[in-house]
């Protein structure tokens, strides 16, 4: 129960914001969609084509593709107001996203019988996969490949599941740590942190 919570929280999470950038954009109904439905899914398509998964299952989840699609739907008929103001605030919506798919990939990868190494890749690509797809579609530069810090929070999703200290079988470690991630991504954005290691030298 859990898991399809988490589930759905990041595919709307993420087709809302996919839907939000695309409308920003100034993209038709046809752009907008495709931009929608990208970024909760290309994540998913970008993991199982490195780990040498079959995609075919991430298709079959035709619940989740109605919420995405629901939710781009209602993102198109927002008045254009709306549309600004939310894309001022997609941080937010990308930080559910962030950590949502991170523990979602790190989950399949445990499933799936994966080694230490194959979760923290899991948990990275499913995190980051969406936003980077959503920002190339839509000519931004990458908030992985931003100075503030991103995909290191996927990281440490993947790196307390494969090291031990959460278990996903229970259901408020889960969520403990789905906000704990969400709080951190949104902390070091607005203070501004950053890997920026030549800054060092110059204290």
């Amino acid at each position: 129960m859990a898991w399809d919570v988490l589930n759905v929280i990041a595919v709307a999470a993420f087709a809302f914001s996919g839907a939000i950038v695309a409308l920003s954009e100034r993209y038709d109904i046809f752009g907008t969609f495709i931009l929608g439905i990208a970024t909760p899914f290309a994540g998913g398509i970008i993991r199982n084509i490195a780990l040498d998964v079959p995609v075919v299952h991430v298709w079959e989840q035709s619940s989740l593709l109605w919420v995405a699609v629901i939710t781009i739907s209602i993102v198109y008929v927002f008045p254009k107001s709306w549309v600004m103001f939310w894309d001022r605030w997609n941080v937010y919506l990308d930080a559910v996203g962030l950590s949502a798919f991170a523990l979602q990939g790190a989950a399949f990868a445990v499933e799936n019988g994966f080694p230490f190494g194959g979760i923290l890749f899991a948990a990275i690509l499913t995190g980051v996969g969406g936003g980077v797809t959503r920002d190339v579609l839509a000519q931004r530069r990458p908030m992985v490949l931003h100075q503030e810090i991103y995909a290191v929070w996927a990281l440490v999703a993947g790196l307390s599941v494969a090291g031990g200290l959460i278990d996903l079988a229970s259901t408020w470690q889960t969520y403990g740590l789905f906000i704990l991630v969400i709080g951190c991504r949104v902390t070091s954005y607005h203070l501004g942190w950053h890997l920026r290691f030549r800054d060092l030298y110059r204290l």
